[in-house]
């Protein structure tokens, strides 16, 4: 019986599939392994009355449908409420309870929930949204089922901005 990949295996060979798959996206990658993505990436709340909006991509596996959201948002503020996992687990993120490293700033102590708006950015000449975290925003999933542990192959993709951060650490994304 061989050994389990290592972490550092499976994301060598995450690229070594990535870069046969040249104009392919995360969940065309992800979807090739039997994990597609799918349904809505992303919940946003309106502050004006409450209702929320699902944010699905412009098709399947591609940039998020900035359209809905600019409509819904409009003239007021709206916050991202929830963050889709794409596994089919149920693993969403919504904002982060009290506890942890510090109590959060929200109400009751949860964490801040991100602008709905704060991070427009252009993929591929499509406008979509990223999400700012500003000091006190935090999501999390204390009761995520189906994750990687250990060594077992994990796959996360995300997009940062470099030129957001500041002089403290740190910042974990996923299975954390």
């Amino acid at each position: 019986m061989s050994p389990r990949p290592s972490v550092r295996h499976a994301s060598v060979l995450a690229l070594g599939l990535a870069s046969s798959l040249v104009f392919a996206g995360p969940c065309d990658i992800y979807s090739s392994g039997g994990t597609p993505c799918d349904g809505p990436l992303y919940q946003v709340k309106r502050s004006s009355d409450g209702a929320t909006a699902n944010i699905a991509p412009l098709s399947a596996g591609g940039v998020a449908n900035a359209g809905p959201q600019d409509s819904f948002c409009a003239k007021t503020t709206c916050v991202i409420s929830i963050i889709y996992d794409q596994s089919g687990k149920g693993n969403h993120l919504t904002d982060a309870p009290p506890g942890g490293a510090a109590k959060g700033p929200g109400p009751k102590g949860y964490d801040n929930l991100a602008s709905a708006t704060a991070a427009p950015i252009s993929l591929n000449g499509k406008k979509a949204y990223g999400v700012f975290i500003a000091p006190g925003t935090g999501y999390r999933n204390n009761a995520a089922t189906g994750t990687a542990t250990g060594d077992e192959p994990e796959g996360i993709y995300a997009v940062f901005d470099g030129t957001h951060h500041n002089g403290g650490c740190c910042f974990d994304y996923g299975n954390a």
